[in-house]
């Protein structure tokens, strides 16, 4: 009895144990945590469901294989006020050519300074830091047939804080088939796929006595702390999307659907439709992080109006507004001009 009685308890020790390390996720677990945040008010607007439409020159950070239906010379520009007083930004350019299309991009996630605090000063030392990350990228993406294209996107990648830094490079690749099924689009991207970045810089730098038990010993040696290194946050995107009315009394409805697996988080999907009218006006809505718990995104909305200039110059401005349930609703402006 005595021989069960331990049996019982020790599966039950295990049985928990089990059941607290199910508990366990990656969340919070990468760095350039700002390569996930979600590029143009268009594809925000439909629930960033945007993996097989990928139609304009955002399709660098959606699917660089997107840029290879670009008829036309475009230029983006997005400005989003971003959670915790940060501020986003992000511009980025797309050249057809005979060859395939190439493509270029810069991201900024920039903050005001602040006053530097310590134990001891915990009201301010007086001495003002700054924190912050960006990347640049090159793309190039070629349609192998008129169904299917494929593309690829080279990033550097920085982020620093006070007089630290760490440096990173990766590259996306993605596909798009455009199916024969009623116009259905499939499409596929890995995002971020690259080297592990790690904190380092002067302020890392300390003196230390390394054995203050011996007398005589040196109590200002110099030596450096040693920061972890953490993996970039990896995304496999794939989704399907459809234009429903093709065109139909000057209108096209585009309805998406996206399925993502990221490295650091829970798998989760986001859809959404975007409703075009004689390509003047765009109204979009959509839902993000469908089935992923604890998620504070959700409902998305969006507009857009394009306007004709002057010897094919076109705008499009576009608006995009994304609840953050208890953190501050994101409103992203995004202008794009094709040439």
């Amino acid at each position: 009895m005595k021989k069960i009685i331990l049996i019982l308890l020790i599966n039950l020790m295990l049985v928990n144990f089990l059941a607290s390390q199910e508990q366990v996720t990656k969340v919070g677990t990468t760095a350039a945590g700002f390569l996930n945040i979600d590029v143009g008010s268009n594809a925000i607007g439909m629930g960033s469901a945007f993996v097989s439409v990928a139609n304009d020159a955002t399709a660098m950070y959606w699917n660089a294989s997107g840029l290879a239906w670009l008829q036309k010379n475009e230029a983006v520009f997005t400005y989003n006020n971003w959670i915790a007083d940060l501020t986003f930004n992000y511009a980025g350019i797309a050249i057809p050519l005979s060859v395939g299309t190439i493509g270029a991009s810069a991201t900024f996630l920039t903050m005001d300074e602040m006053e530097r605090t310590t134990v001891n000063y915990p009201y301010g030392t007086g001495e003002k830091f700054s924190a912050g990350s960006y990347a640049f990228s090159l793309a190039y993406a070629r349609a192998l047939t008129d169904r299917f294209a494929i593309g690829a996107n080279f990033k550097y990648i920085h982020e620093y804080i006070l007089n630290s830094s760490a440096t990173g490079v990766a590259f996306d690749i993605g596909t798009i088939f455009k199916t024969q099924f009623h116009g259905l689009n499939i499409g596929m991207n890995i995002s971020n796929f690259g080297t592990k970045m790690r904190m380092q810089g002067r302020d890392l730098m300390i003196q230390v006595n390394i054995d203050p038990l011996v007398s005589g010993s040196n109590e200002n040696i110099n030596a450096e702390l040693r920061t972890e290194s953490y993996d970039l946050p990896l995304m496999f995107r794939v989704g399907v999307s459809m234009d429903v009315l093709k065109g139909r009394g000057n209108s096209n409805l585009i309805l998406a659907v996206d399925a993502l697996h990221p490295n650091d988080d829970v798998e989760y999907v986001n859809l959404g439709g975007s409703y075009v009218f004689n390509r003047m006006f765009s109204l979009s809505a959509g839902y993000k992080t469908l089935f992923a718990a604890d998620s504070e995104e959700g409902v998305s909305f969006g507009a857009g109006f394009y306007y004709q200039l002057f010897n094919g110059l076109r705008i499009r401005l576009n608006y995009a507004f994304q609840d953050f349930g208890i953190l501050k609703d994101i409103q992203q402006f995004s202008m794009a001009i094709e040439f």
